[in-house]
């Protein structure tokens, strides 16, 4: 993590910031000197962050974009805003669509100087997928309030407490696993660089102001090469088929299944940056590939541990 405190006193408002991303960039943002505020629904969830930073660096208030007077508690003073909130369920326009257009015209008339708005890859207005479409509202709701603001699209975020590769990595010791959309095409990103593409902005938002951009890891992978790279660091055998589109649909029309309809047509429609938008690299970002951290995230789900490779125990 970076020493470089470019951000030293700035009081920085971080929207739903109690989640997987919002936690490694309360980290990163406090190395660099930043003050923070997170803004939570549920602000017990917070708490954890606050040992992050020195006494007095990290403020919890409970926020809830659907509701004006909350945010503008939250945003008082503050010289830059980040909105991660998002979701898949519920009224998603009303969180992440006109929610954060909401939150950005909030932010302008409380003076904040900058304003991030984290979307995704694959964010379309055409979508027939909520989840999608609501995500481009979003991005066009902020840039309307706020004109000087940043739309950041990451990939799919990976990291040593993420809850995607360690949720695969949990299903390795069953014999046989099926693979939704196996030939769907990611570009997983770490969640270190994501945090480090957001300071990068946060630290000289003039640069920045206006644009829209894609955020990837620099790998392209299928679901299935994703799945066989878990099984090798786990050490592994479990038999991997790749379900037909139309198993697939069938499950995921089901309830109580492991992935949704919806969730389904992302996943098939991949998640790869266009490359019509600039990127990691014009924020001065050399992206982590997974290879280089994967074995050692995942040593604890093989048979026996870390134990099972140090004392040549066969997994």
């Amino acid at each position: 993590m970076t020493t470089t405190r470019d951000l030293d006193g700035k009081l920085i408002a971080v929207i739903g910031g109690t989640g997987f991303l919002g936690t490694h960039l309360a980290q990163h943002l406090l190395a660099r000197g930043a003050r923070l505020r997170i803004g939570a629904r549920r602000p017990e969830k917070a708490y954890a962050i606050k040992p992050l930073g020195n006494l007095g660096s990290v403020q919890v208030v409970a926020v809830d974009v659907t509701k004006p007077d909350s945010v503008r508690v939250a945003l008082t003073g503050v010289d830059a805003v980040v909105n991660l909130v998002g979701a898949f369920a519920g009224d998603l326009d009303a969180v992440q669509g006109a929610g954060a257009g909401r939150v950005a015209a909030i932010a302008r008339d409380a003076g904040a100087q900058a304003f991030m708005q984290v979307s995704a890859i694959g964010a379309d207005a055409q979508s027939p997928v909520a989840y999608a479409r609501t995500k481009a509202a979003g991005e066009a709701a902020v840039l309307a309030a706020f004109p000087g603001a940043t739309v950041l699209r990451p990939s799919i975020l990976f990291g040593s407490d993420d809850h995607f590769l360690t949720m695969f990595a949990g299903l390795m010791s069953m014999p046989v696993l099926p693979v939704f959309a196996p030939d769907a095409k990611l570009q997983p990103l770490d969640v270190e660089d994501a945090a480090r593409a957001i300071g990068n902005v946060l630290a000289s938002p003039g640069a920045h102001a206006g644009t829209t951009y894609e955020i990837a890891g620099p790998e392209v992978m299928t679901m299935l090469d994703i799945n066989q790279r878990i099984a090798r660091a786990t050490h592994r055998s479990p038999l991997l088929i790749g379900l037909p589109d139309g198993v697939s649909k069938l499950i995921a029309a089901l309830p109580l299944t492991p992935i949704s309809s919806d969730q389904l047509a992302l996943l098939r429609k991949g998640n790869v940056a266009s490359g019509a938008l600039p990127g990691l690299a014009e924020l001065g970002i050399q992206p982590r590939p997974l290879g280089l951290l994967l074995e050692r995230w995942l040593v604890t789900y093989r048979k026996h541990g870390r134990f099972g490779t140090r004392m040549g125990i066969q997994s």
